[in-house]
């Protein structure tokens, strides 16, 4: 059976209806935050609950654990120079690790107060690190310990790449989650989750203007969650969204349509295109990490 669902024609030429959604690996107790490296041809995900990152092989399908503990890692994603970047729900902190498997801590304080638990991160291709802080890491003691916000507040942060200091980008959000650049960086989309903590809290993804490289204007509802809630996403290299949702992977048009998706068989936390020709979409779901190929290539991203 396809995994795919069309819901307009234009989902049609993005799909390959003889493909398969591929079980890759099943174990996890809550899948997270994949980043793939062509170099060494593997991807990395987190297991936050078990605090440890994952790592698969494509060139032969072997996984192995690549870091235990992990100070229960979150979102990952790779810089310019290929290392790898991630967000600590324990560290409260982006880490970044160092070809020689050293870490070093980007960044863990917002003027002097400790991060809540950076929950996902990107990096633009001017190196700046921009990343989501939600209180999900220390609202309980299973993806990280619990604690009170020194913050008092759930904020998006830019990392600059010159001088390292920390900046508010966003400040109006109730749970900020995933996000993302457009293909060429006109635009900045980030989910609120804020459902989770609100009744009839926000489960969307607003999209922004970036002006100056760094200045964020507007904020509009981009897309509302038609099941479950939004967390991680990606662009494909035309613009298309590639969105986790409760029943699988939601395909949005750049003008804000939801075109199709991806039948998944658990809750999807996050997405990522990899292998050689970036049309493989690697899908962390609940306990599994899924695959999928396209017709279409995922956007660069560094």
């Amino acid at each position: 059976m396809s995994p795919f669902e069309s819901l307009d024609p234009r989902f049609h030429r993005l799909i390959n209806g003889s493909v398969r959604l591929e079980t890759l690996y099943t174990g996890c107790r809550w899948a997270e935050g994949p980043a793939y490296f062509q170099a060494s041809h593997s991807l990395i995900w987190s297991d936050i609950p078990n605090n440890r990152l994952m790592r698969y092989d494509s060139s032969d399908g072997h996984v192995s654990v690549f870091r235990q503990p992990s100070n229960n890692t979150n979102g990952n994603t790779i810089d310019r120079e290929g290392r790898l970047v991630s967000a600590e729900h324990l560290g409260r902190r982006i880490a970044r690790t160092e070809h020689d498997g050293r870490i070093t801590v980007l960044a863990d304080r917002y003027q002097g107060k400790r991060f809540n638990s950076p929950n996902d991160v990107i990096v633009k291709s001017d190196g700046s690190i921009w990343f989501t802080d939600p209180t999900y890491g220390i609202d309980a003691d299973y993806e990280g310990e619990c604690a009170e916000s020194e913050i008092g507040a759930s904020h998006v942060y830019r990392i600059d790449p010159q001088t390292g200091a920390v900046t508010i980008v966003c400040d109006d959000f109730v749970k900020p989650n995933g996000l993302a650049f457009s293909p060429d960086e006109s635009k900045f989309y980030i989910a609120d989750t804020g459902a989770t903590h609100q009744d009839n809290g926000p489960r969307h993804i607003r999209v922004f203007d970036v002006t100056s490289g760094h200045h964020l204007s507007g904020g509009a509802v981009f897309a509302t969650c038609s099941h479950g809630l939004f967390d991680g996403f990606r662009f494909d290299e035309a613009g298309h969204l590639w969105t986790s949702a409760g029943d699988g992977v939601h395909c949005y048009h750049p003008d804000g349509t939801l075109i199709g998706k991806i039948k998944v068989p658990e809750g999807v936390a996050n997405v990522c295109f990899g292998e050689a020709y970036r049309n493989r979409l690697f899908i962390c779901a609940t306990t599994s990490l899924y695959a999928c190929y396209l017709q279409i290539r995922g956007a660069k991203t560094y």
